[in-house]
Parts: C-alpha cells; structure tokens; sequence
C-alpha cells in the first residue's frame, strides 16, 4: 500500500503518512483516483495550501506502541536471517512480526515475497479482508470515488 508524506524543504512534515496513489493503475481495487491528490501536491508546491502546522501534523501521526516497535524488530531480524541463507529461522520471526502486528502492511505485505508468498495473490486478497490500515488524513484527502466503489461491487454480485 504506497504510504505518501508530506515533507517541506526544511524536512519538516507537512502532512503525515496517508494511503494515496500516484497513478490510477488500481483505481478499480483503492476506489480511489490520483488526479485530486496530484493536484493537492501540485497546489501545495505552488502555494503552501495544504500543509499542516507543526502541532496538527503531530497530532495525527499515530503513537508507535511497544508491541509495533518489536513487530519492526523482529522483522529486521528476519530479513538479516533471510539475507545470510537461514530460511526457517527467518520464516519464525515474520511470522512473529506479523502477529505482533497484524494490521501493520509494511511489515505483512512487505514480507510475503520474502517468504514465498505473491503480494498480489491469494495471500494479500486474505490480509485486504482482514482490513487494511487507516490514516487519519484519508477522511482529509477527496480521492474516494464512489462511482469506482458502486462499479467494483456490481462486478462482484
């Protein structure tokens, strides 16, 4: 799931992490268009419109927790498995990271090539049901297309 900040030239955060796109290659399956974000990029660049202050940025990145910080962990350590050859000791500690959070793309999606699995298979049609992650910005960000919404559930009925 691409993730997209904000981030100002004087790498400050703008606008926290927010699920959008850059092109409409999945429109069908985000419900989502690109065009209004692209022009929300383009205005911000122009103008300054719609960046946050320092405090609202803040405000809505959410709190890392203790057991999200482990899940990283643990994912960093199985990629160093991976990396030297040690498959099955690699697979245990994803496996740990993704039950640590189950919510968390980066670390469950993220991992799936690593592990064998197709990030575009079975596997990630499982993990999309079981929710995806929300960003506070998404209900601050107009890209929702309820027209590709209605289309994407009469194709499925």
């Amino acid at each position: 799931m691409p993730t997209i900040f904000w981030i100002d030239e004087r790498g400050r955060i703008c606008r926290p992490h927010d699920s959008q796109f850059g092109t409409d290659t999945f429109a069908a399956v985000t419900h989502k268009r690109s065009e209004p974000y692209l022009e929300m990029i383009r205005q911000w660049a122009r103008t300054g419109e719609g960046a946050l202050d320092a405090e609202e940025a803040r405000r809505l990145q959410p709190a890392i927790s203790a057991e999200s910080q482990l899940a990283r962990a643990e994912r960093a350590l199985a990629w160093h498995l991976h990396q030297r050859g040690a498959e099955a000791a690699a697979k245990r500690h994803f496996e740990r990271a993704g039950e640590l959070a189950p919510q968390d793309w980066t670390i469950r999606r993220g991992s799936m090539p690593i592990v064998g699995a197709n990030p575009f298979g079975p596997e990630f049609f499982e993990l999309a049901a079981a929710g995806k992650p929300e960003y506070a910005l998404e209900a601050l960000t107009p890209t929702h297309d309820p027209e590709l919404a209605a289309e994407a559930e009469e194709s499925a009925s």
